[in-house]
């Protein structure tokens, strides 16, 4: 090998090392459907971030339960929004199930954001949750937040006899307006992008009252103002789960992934903090 190979490898390696040295980090956080507000509330931080220097991967998923997942086990993905409701009833699971606890091992609740309404949108001879009996309604993808706190508010209230059909709100929506299915629950911050955009015809169709007892009891009470919807003029009563950040329980003493993560975690921290006021306008 003559010296000139050799001082031609060596400059290879050298602006190899410099440029994986410039490299930042892959940080990612786990959202939401393409018109909910999880992916809203991941571009907001990602924007923030981006002002700081600092790149974050907005991604959409399922929902809540992909997304606890994906924290533990997706490599770069330090953050994920999920619902609180979802993660209790996990937690609660994950008692009497090892495998379901260690699969949560290490998953903390980073930082609380903001209360999520139950949105649940049908046709306007459908007074309550109870006269969803009988009924076609969409209560959300497996993976998602939507799909457990429905199943849990439709067993809470011991509906009998819902035709529950898997299906996420964007697609279940043209349904509903075609007269395919009856209603369709939505478990989001409103105002959502897709009720928003939506030609959707008050005088067909409105948001259900929900004030029941037996939910007031399990979840936080809540109101959507009227005019959120240019259907809705009304304000509509309904309950709220709380959008929580989690991320995992990095140990910067355990290797240079470990390292960067943590500080991520610390980093986003500092921006969600500082800039709370821009998030919630």
């Amino acid at each position: 090998m003559t010296i000139k190979t050799v001082l031609a490898i060596m400059l290879f390696i050298v602006v190899s090392a410099g440029g994986a040295q410039a490299q930042e980090f892959e940080k990612n956080i786990m959202t939401g459907g393409a018109k909910g507000t999880y992916i809203q509330i991941g571009r907001d931080i990602a924007a923030l971030a981006g002002q700081c220097g600092l790149t974050l991967n907005v991604n959409e998923s399922a929902g809540s339960l992909e997304n606890l997942v994906a924290v533990k086990k997706r490599k770069n993905t330090q953050f994920g929004i999920v619902q609180s409701d979802v993660l209790e009833y996990v937690q609660t699971y994950a008692r009497n199930d090892p495998e379901l606890k260690r699969s949560l091992f290490g998953v903390r609740i980073m930082y609380p954001l903001y209360n999520e309404e139950v949105q649940v949108l049908s046709d306007r001879s459908i007074n309550s949750l109870s006269d969803l009996s009988g009924l076609k309604v969409a209560i959300g993808k497996v993976d998602s937040g939507t799909f457990l706190t429905a199943t849990l508010v439709l067993d809470i209230l011991r509906v009998q006899d819902v035709d529950r059909l898997a299906i996420g709100a964007a697609k279940a929506l043209p349904m509903l307006l075609n007269g395919e299915i009856d209603a369709v629950f939505y478990v989001a911050g409103a105002p959502t992008k897709l009720f928003s955009e939506a030609d959707i015809d008050g005088t067909r169709f409105h948001l259900l009252n929900i004030k029941e007892p037996a939910l007031l009891a399990t979840y936080t009470p809540s109101e959507i103002a009227g005019g959120t919807y240019a259907f809705q003029s009304e304000p509509v009563n309904t309950v709220a789960v709380k959008a929580v950040l989690m991320t995992y329980d990095y140990k910067a003493s355990k290797n240079s992934y470990h390292r960067n993560s943590c500080k991520a975690v610390s980093d986003f921290s500092s921006i969600i903090l500082t800039n709370l006021e821009r998030l919630k306008q």
